[in-house]
């Protein structure tokens, strides 16, 4: 049990420290943060180095984080607040590409989670109040020693990898000669996903089939994050449109604020992003995209759940499971948040669970073991 959960048990507020440079935002926040019954507002922040001051004096039990503050910077400050008294950080950022960059290297150094100001506002709106409270809820407790223990090792891992990636051919690689007709790998994730699957795309090596991937991020962040992901990865990975084709060792990222389903068009089968009404309370919807995977392609799909909070993917996992594919799941050692992926493993729609330093390999070994058995020519 975490020690957010202990705080409530215990009819314990959680304290947080709101750092803006925006009086207007940090204003805003803190109201929030005042008006939630197990929250109690910590204190205030305008820069970064008034933050750690108030870090040290007032020991919050959760941070929220400006991304883009003068002087000492977002990244800085993480940085600093993390080295002095390991505190959850949940960074506020800016629906930008600038700032869906940085977001992104703030998860990369121990960052917790994040969420998108809404732009243009003196208010705001009720889904940024819900996100930011259920997120300070999530991850109020949470080791953070221990999660940074995992980045650091991930870090060590791809640094080896890397050396290693140009002479080494993976063990469970397919002749690059295989076919993947009608295949696909459909993978959900959420919160701790930016990292964990940078070093799952990072280690996996062609031949494999068309991937599909919805990772809950706002609309301007999965671009940067798919051009990331492709700069790392010997597969190549774009952000999903609306009539493109699935491709072998291609990977396709959901756009965030749409939903991700596939559709037979003859011979090929196509990408359709469209909008509508959250599922599962995410939009993209990781049981939307599984499911018409699952629809489309049957027997010949491998489904992974990763790290994340929520219940999306364990009905998606059940429908691949139902059509006769096989699902695998990251277990909670190695995981930023065991959630996503525990409901689906506890409802039974997991068929193996995997650590995320072995992943990539036993993605591999499963399309490997399951092209054998449906007999995918070579």
């Amino acid at each position: 049990m975490n020690k957010g959960a202990v705080a409530m048990q215990e009819n314990r507020r959680i304290r947080v420290l709101v750092v803006d440079d925006s009086t207007v935002m940090c204003e805003l926040i803190g109201d929030q943060i005042h008006e939630a019954s197990d929250m109690e507002l910590a204190g205030k922040a305008r820069d970064g180095r008034k933050a750690l001051e108030l870090v040290d004096a007032l020991k919050p039990d959760l941070v929220t984080l400006d991304i883009e503050m003068p002087g000492m910077d977002g990244l800085t400050t993480l940085d600093e607040i993390l080295k002095r008294r390991p505190t959850p950080v949940i960074m506020v950022s800016s629906l930008t590409q600038r700032g869906a960059d940085v977001t992104l290297k703030a998860l990369d150094r121990g960052a917790m989670d994040y969420v998108a100001k809404p732009e243009g506002s003196r208010k705001l709106d009720g889904a940024f109040k819900h996100e930011l409270l259920q997120k300070i809820r999530a991850m109020a407790g949470t080791d953070v020693k221990r999660m940074l223990e995992i980045r650091r090792a991930r870090r060590e891992r791809s640094s080896v990898a890397k050396k290693h990636s140009s002479s080494t051919a993976s063990p469970v690689a397919l002749p690059r000669s295989t076919q993947f007709t009608n295949w696909c790998i459909a993978i959900g994730i959420s919160t701790g996903g930016p990292p964990a699957l940078t070093e799952l795309f990072e280690r996996l090596r062609p031949p494999l089939p068309p991937v599909v991937v919805v990772q809950h991020l706002p609309a301007n962040f999965t671009g940067p994050f798919a051009r990331r992901l492709d700069s790392v990865s010997a597969l190549s990975v774009k952000e999903a449109a609306t009539g493109v084709v699935l491709q072998t060792n291609h990977a396709y990222i959901a756009p965030g604020g749409q939903h991700l389903s596939l559709q037979k068009v003859v011979s090929d089968v196509k990408i359709r992003v469209r909008g509508g009404d959250p599922v599962s309370g995410h939009i993209p919807s990781v049981d939307v995209m599984m499911g018409s995977v699952a629809e489309i392609h049957g027997e010949r799909v491998l489904g992974v759940v990763m790290t994340g909070m929520g219940r999306d993917g364990s009905d998606g996992c059940g429908m691949i499971r139902a059509k006769g594919g096989y699902v695998l799941g990251q277990d909670e050692a190695s995981s930023d948040v065991y959630g996503m992926n525990k409901v689906a493993f506890v409802e039974g729609n997991v068929d193996k669970q995997f650590s995320l330093s072995g992943g990539a390999d036993e993605i591999m070994r499963q399309i490997k073991r399951l092209a054998s058995a449906c007999r995918v020519g070579v």
